[in-house]
């Protein structure tokens, strides 16, 4: 794995917490499964039915019948549960899913997220990110900072459909992490070798940077930036 799409993955990893249940996305985030810290309890949920996904299965080992929501084979842990779509989609409109990590196509300062479709090209399946979005308790989202364009996609405003509106709490990229927060869009902290330069070449959406974030030269904490 490329070392940028590493460290979003280890900064994903960062917020699951002991106990709780947590629904991945489809894509990058299915990959934090394989960086869970072993003795930590965590049950990772799939919306097509199954309640304790664990790790990837070895070459060889894969079960044609366990898959998860984007049609991957994965391994299920001691005490997992499966069951049909009604009951999945109770857990996450119930409220009784901890954290969803979910993709980004494109994320706005305001939270809005764009994360299911681009017009005109085939949706082969919307998903659960729409229930997610609005019945998971918090919600990261992780994603490459720009696209295959170079164009950046933490927007001011999205411009493609949205999955949901003021519904990110985190946002995590190859380049820095950000917060949203009543005053808006915080940057928290930069990847490992990035510049704030970086950042702000890449950035379209306007931010605030932390009064917490350490090592930023020439910048001052708590300004604001576009």
């Amino acid at each position: 794995m490329k070392n940028d799409r590493l460290a979003i993955i280890k900064c994903a990893v960062e917020e699951i917490k002991e106990g709780m249940y947590v629904n991945l996305g489809i894509g990058l985030p299915t990959l934090v499964a394989n960086y869970i810290p072993p003795e930590m309890t965590v049950m990772l949920q799939s919306e097509n039915g199954l309640l304790g996904i664990g790790a990837y299965p070895y070459v060889g080992e894969e079960d044609p019948d366990l898959i998860n929501a984007g049609k991957e084979t994965v391994t299920a842990v001691a005490g997992a549960s499966f069951f049909d779509s009604a009951e999945s989609f109770a857990m996450i409109r119930g409220g009784h899913i901890d954290l969803a990590i979910l993709g980004g196509m494109e994320v706005a300062e305001n939270g809005d997220l764009a994360n299911w479709m681009i017009p005109g090209k085939m949706v082969k399946g919307m998903g659960g990110a729409m229930d997610l979005v609005n019945g998971a308790k918090r919600i990261i989202v992780i994603m490459e900072h720009v696209n295959k364009a170079g164009e950046s996609k933490v927007k001011k405003a999205c411009t493609l459909p949205l999955t949901g509106k003021s519904v990110v709490n985190r946002l995590i990229t190859d380049l820095a992490v950000f917060d949203f927060t009543e005053e808006g869009i915080v940057l928290s902290s930069l990847q490992p070798g990035v510049t704030m330069e970086e950042v702000l070449a890449n950035t379209e959406a306007r931010f605030i940077i932390s009064p917490l974030l350490q090592n930023v030269p020439q910048m001052s904490k708590g300004d604001h930036y576009e």
